[in-house]
């Protein structure tokens, strides 16, 4: 059995740790609010803009030529991965990874080339890394989250895509449904998948369109595919927060039950210690 000091000083290790739990719990929780609103500001947008370009396609009746949307035999892609920078965020990173790998495993079955990985985290190019690959830094994008830098690499596989370097791609992030659970996506990021949505092409009666709805679909899907990006680094963000806030809340609850039975154990071993010193006084008193 342990002596009374080292229970004690366990004791004493244990609500450190548990300060440390708590404290960075309301961190993340206070990023956690914040992170959610934004994700929850960007959605309308996100929603009216899909819309809008369902309601053109149907109005153009499929006759839609853009060279984000051609469709061509997958034999290279590209990927981005969405992790986050640091870690205790219990399965978060795990999850990804272990998709990341397993997508990375199933192109290869299919002899199909990655040209290129865009790890947004530390965590995804530190497991590309690995893999035996040396990709990018973006980590600096989770730092300081705008929409002008996702937007430039999101540009950039678009640029890959339509000089045929690249022949379809897709995104692997966490999507936050609420601060309880996060979905693992893989999305299809290109080819574009330009939707019809029944009924809007009696709604395209409501729009004066110039010069044509043709032209306003081209200079919608570029946008859209942006913010398909950022939409998707704004989940990630309240992904990682929401796990991290989880994690933390069940560590300190487990710190707390850890201290729990320690106290109890200290007291055990603390009383069996009086006990023994009466009865060596009784018994040498009686001698």
């Amino acid at each position: 059995m342990a002596s009374l000091k080292e229970v004690k000083n366990r004791i004493a290790s244990v609500k450190s740790t548990r300060k440390i739990t708590s404290a960075m719990k309301m961190v993340a929780s206070s990023k956690l609010h914040h992170a959610q609103q934004a994700i929850e500001q960007m959605r309308p947008y996100e929603h009216r803009l899909g819309r809008i370009m369902a309601t053109f396609v149907s109005s153009l009746d499929g006759d839609i030529s853009s060279p984000y949307a051609v469709e061509r035999e997958v034999r290279r892609v590209a990927l981005v991965v969405f992790t986050s920078n640091s870690s205790l965020c219990g399965g978060f990173n795990g999850n990804v990874i272990k998709m990341l790998r397993s997508t990375l495993h199933d192109y290869e079955q299919r002899g199909i080339q990655v040209v290129k990985v865009y790890p947004i985290g530390k965590k995804a190019a530190d497991a590309l890394r690995k893999l035996g690959s040396e990709p990018a830094d973006y980590s600096a994008v989770l730092d300081h989250p705008a929409y002008d830098p996702v937007a430039a690499i999101a540009q950039e596989i678009m640029d890959l895509f339509s000089a045929e370097e690249i022949d379809a791609a897709e995104i692997i992030y966490h999507h936050f449904k609420s601060s309880a659970t996060q979905i693992l996506r893989k999305e299809q990021f290109l080819p574009v998948v330009l939707k019809t949505d029944e009924g809007s092409a009696a709604d395209a009666s409501n729009y004066i369109v110039e010069p044509s709805a043709q032209h306003l679909v081209s200079k919608l899907i570029p946008r859209a595919l942006h913010l398909q990006v950022y939409t998707a680094l704004l989940d990630s963000l309240a992904s990682e927060h929401a796990a991290r806030v989880i994690a933390m809340q069940v560590a300190t609850d487990n710190a707390d039950e850890l201290l729990s039975e320690l106290t109890l154990q200290y007291n055990k071993t603390r009383q069996q210690a009086i006990t023994a010193e009466l009865l060596d006084i009784v018994g040498g008193s009686m001698q």
